[in-house]
């Protein structure tokens, strides 16, 4: 495994430059690439490029696929719940920030 898929999979990539494709993608998070392609038609995740083998995730994807992907196997949430989820987790963590509560 390369340094860097090794960073994808402990969920260390931090660098916004680095993107990651549709086969990195569900690597990372161990699910299927249909599934990756499920995320985007929700509206989930928003690839750069035109087809699924152009697709380009910024590593902040990672980090939603993730908590999707647990929503779903711990919880049982389907996907609309788990796109509003991350929504809403996502507004909660910019709120705090504005109020610094970290």
């Amino acid at each position: 495994m390369s340094e860097l898929e090794q960073k994808i999979h402990e969920g260390l990539l931090l660098d916004e430059s680095c993107e990651l494709t549709l086969a990195e993608l569900s690597r990372a998070c161990a699910m299927h690439g249909d599934w990756v392609l499920e995320l985007v038609e929700e509206g989930i995740l928003e690839p750069r490029g035109l087809t699924p083998a152009d697709w380009r995730f910024a590593p902040s994807a990672l980090r939603r696929a993730r908590i999707v992907r647990n929503l779903q196997q711990d919880l049982g949430v389907n996907l609309a719940g788990a796109a509003l989820a991350v929504e809403l987790l996502e507004e909660l963590e910019r709120l705090r920030a504005r109020l610094g509560c970290g």
